[in-house]
C-alpha cells in the first residue's frame, strides 16, 4: 500500500463528505444514496481503518439516514478483494515457498472485509483449512490512515458531537485497529473461547491451526455453515433455534465471564447443519465491567417503567448526560418506542414497528446532542451491543424479552 496515494484519496474522501454535509447545513437536502455510493467505491478500495470506521457507523443504522445505512451496510457483504497477487505477496512474506505448505491455496476469496480477507487452502495431508490473511503493508500505512481517519470524524461536530467524544471514539478504533493487526492474539482468543465453551454442545469455534498462524496469517479450521446472513432463506423453527442460541450466548458472555465479542457483524457468524451457532471471528474482544452492566440495566429500568427523571438519573450517574435542562419528552417518547419490546409474553424483534417509531425519534436525539452525549468509555460497548441486537433482528426473532431481562434486572437492583 503506498502511503502518499491512500492519503491523497482519503483527504478527497473527506473532501466529498464534507461537501454532501456543508450542503445539508446550509439547508440544502442531502442526496444521502448519492454519498453512501461514494463513501462504499471510496472506502472499499482503500481497505484498512477507514473502512472499519464505516463497518462500525453502518450499525447504527437505527439512527443513520436509511439511504446512507444501506450503502455502507455493503461494505459488510460486497467490500471489493484485493487481487491475489498482492495477497500471494504476504503468503509468500509468511511461509515462503507456498507449494511446499499447501496443495492448493484458492485464488479467489470467499470472504474480505477491512483489514484482510479469507482464502480457503488444502495441506499436504489433505486437511482442509482456512487462511484469513492481512492486507499487505497494511501495518506500514496504519498510523497514517489513522490520522486522515481523526480528520474525517472532524465531521461529527456538525452532529452536535463534542470533540472529546470523537476523540475517544477514535482512540477506541485505533486501540482496536492495532490489536487487529496481530493473528497471533486472535488464535489466542480462539483456543481460549474453544476451551471456554468445549461443553456447550451450541456453539461451534473452529480450531486455530498453530504451526500455520503467523502475525499477518490465521490459519483455523475450515467449518461450513450458512451464513447468517443468508438465514432468511431457511425455516422458521431453525432460524429461532439460531437467535435463541445468540441471546443465550450474548447474555452468558456478559454475565459469567465479563466480556463481549465487539465485531458483530453479520459475516462473523453462521449455522452449521445442526443449528450449532458458528463464530468464526475473535479479532476483537472487549471487557464489561460489572459496574457499568449494573448502571446500563438501571437505565433500562428506568426506562420500562416510562419514568423520564429516573432515566435521566440514570444517564447522570453514567456520565451520559451534561448541560441543563433534561430532555423529559424525548425519554418519555423513547420509553413508550422501547418499552413494546419487553411486554409479556414472546414478542417479535423484527416488528418494524419499533424501529420506525425510533428511527422517527433519531432527529430528536441528535439536536439533544449538546445535553446526550453517550460516554466515552461505553462507546463500544453500545455499538457492539446494538450490532448483535440487530442481528436477532435478521433473524426475525421472536423472544420473551419480559422474562429474560427480570433476573437481570434483579441483580442490577441489589447492587
Amino acid at each position: 500500500m503506498r502511503e502518499r496515494g491512500r492519503t491523497r484519496r482519503l483527504l478527497g474522501l473527506g473532501a466529498r463528505t464534507g461537501g454532501a454535509m456543508l450542503k445539508t447545513r446550509l439547508g440544502g437536502e442531502t442526496d444521502w444514496r448519492s454519498l453512501g455510493e461514494a463513501l462504499f467505491e471510496g472506502l472499499s478500495e482503500l481497505k484498512g481503518p477507514a473502512m472499519k470506521l464505516a463497518q462500525v457507523v453502518s450499525q447504527w443504522d437505527d439512527l443513520l439516514p436509511a439511504d446512507l445505512a444501506d450503502e455502507l451496510a455493503r461494505l459488510q457483504r460486497q467490500a471489493e478483494p484485493m487481487p491475489w497477487e498482492k495477497i500471494r505477496t504476504t503468503l509468500e512474506d509468511e511461509y515462503g515457498d507456498l507449494k511446499a505448505t499447501f496443495s492448493q491455496i484458492e485464488e479467489r476469496p470467499f470472504a474480505s472485509a477491512s483489514m484482510g480477507q479469507v482464502h480457503r487452502a488444502t495441506t499436504h495431508d489433505g486437511h482442509t483449512v482456512v487462511l484469513k490473511i492481512q492486507y499487505p503493508g497494511l501495518a506500514d500505512v496504519l498510523e497514517s490512515d489513522l490520522a486522515q481517519v481523526r480528520r474525517l470524524m472532524r465531521l461529527g461536530r456538525w452532529f452536535k458531537v463534542p470533540q472529546a467524544r470523537l476523540d475517544a471514539l477514535f482512540e477506541e478504533l485505533a486501540e482496536s485497529l492495532r490489536g487487529e493487526l496481530d493473528y497471533r492474539a486472535e488464535a489466542a482468543s480462539l483456543a481460549r473461547y474453544r476451551t471456554r465453551y468445549a461443553d456447550n454442545d451450541g456453539i461451534v469455534i473452529p480450531a486455530p491451526i498453530e504451526a500455520l498462524c503467523t502475525s499477518r496469517v490465521l490459519a483455523m479450521d475450515y467449518v461450513t455453515g450458512t451464513p447468517l446472513r443468508e438465514m432468511d432463506q431457511v425455516e422458521d423453527a431453525r432460524r429461532q433455534a439460531l437467535a435463541v442460541r445468540l441471546a443465550d450466548w450474548i447474555t452468558e458472555e456478559l454475565f459469567t465471564f465479563g466480556e463481549l465479542h465487539a465485531d458483530p457483524h453479520a459475516g462473523n457468524f453462521a449455522a452449521d447443519d445442526e443449528g450449532r451457532l458458528i463464530i468464526y471471528d475473535l479479532g476483537a474482544v472487549i471487557p464489561v465491567p460489572e459496574a457499568r452492566l449494573r448502571q446500563m440495566l438501571k437505565l433500562l429500568d428506568a426506562t420500562l417503567e416510562e419514568d423520564p427523571m429516573a432515566m435521566d438519573a440514570a444517564l447522570l450517574a453514567m456520565g451520559g448526560r451534561q448541560g441543563e435542562g433534561a430532555p423529559l419528552s424525548l425519554y418519555r417518547d423513547s420509553a413508550a418506542a422501547v418499552a413494546p419490546l419487553f411486554a409479556p409474553g414472546e414478542q417479535d424483534l423484527g416488528d418494524v414497528r419499533v424501529h420506525r417509531r425510533l428511527r422517527e425519534l433519531s432527529p430528536r436525539v441528535w439536536a439533544a446532542m449538546d445535553r446526550l452525549q453517550p460516554p466515552a468509555d461505553t462507546l463500544l460497548l453500545s455499538r457492539t451491543l446494538n450490532g448483535h441486537y440487530w442481528n436477532l433482528v435478521r433473524l426475525q426473532a421472536r423472544l420473551n424479552m419480559a422474562e429474560r431481562a427480570r433476573p437481570l434486572l434483579e441483580w442490577a437492583r441489589q447492587g
